[in-house]
């Protein structure tokens, strides 16, 4: 029997969606490369990656139900009605033939058994950070940091809430200097694309072979 992950369909080409040079050229080999979304629950994970896929992406969101009140904080996020249970799957290119195809974890512990999974075969991670509750983002980071997966830190802004400086949540998170802290909107795809791309500098940089 495989594992929920293994067992999920990755949809195949949208027929409404606009072909990329890669798709219409054989003689053009694109670069995929797999990326992983984590963070903490009702970060913006699913929201990131619905933003720049240039497919429909598959998302595994469940209605929340009273099981659930008493394991997931929505003191932060009273609007919350559904969760990642699974994973988020999106594609974006970039630079005609670098594809980027991105995953997004669930947030909730009870769903961490998953991440071996996902990251495996990626080039690196975006940790999204909410700054109402940074500490929701330590057990991506200490995975990462375990595992020696490249990661950067993507603060996602939220309305109404105070703005802070890359340098100020990088001493709130002891976040090491060689690691990228960024401030982004995951709603805006320009935004995304910019923490996407500081993503694969960081990562070549990190892993040149």
């Amino acid at each position: 029997m495989g594992s929920a992950v293994s067992d999920l369909r990755i949809p195949g080409p949208d027929p409404d969606e606009n072909l990329q040079a890669w798709q219409t050229d054989r003689t053009r080999a694109p670069i995929a490369t797999k990326i992983v979304v984590a963070g903490g629950f009702g970060v913006g994970k699913t929201t990131l990656v619905t933003a720049v896929s240039e497919i429909t992406p598959l998302q595994t969101e469940a209605l929340m139900t009273q099981a659930s009140e008493d394991t997931d904080d929505l003191t932060s996020t009273p609007d919350k009605t559904t969760t990642t249970v699974a994973m988020d799957f999106g594609r974006i290119t970039l630079d005609d033939d670098l594809v980027l195809y991105l995953f997004g974890t669930p947030g909730q512990q009870r769903f961490w058994f998953m991440w071996d999974d996902l990251v495996r075969g990626a080039i690196g991670a975006v940790v999204l950070a909410d700054t109402r509750r940074l500490p929701d983002c330590f057990p991506a980071l200490d995975y990462f940091e375990s595992c020696g997966l490249p990661y950067i830190v993507a603060v996602n802004h939220f309305d109404g809430t105070e703005e802070f400086e890359p340098a100020d949540v990088r001493e709130a998170l002891t976040i090491p200097p060689h690691i990228p802290v960024l401030i982004m909107d995951a709603r805006q795809r320009i935004s995304v694309i910019e923490s996407l791309l500081s993503l694969v500098g960081h990562a070549l940089a990190a892993t040149p072979e």
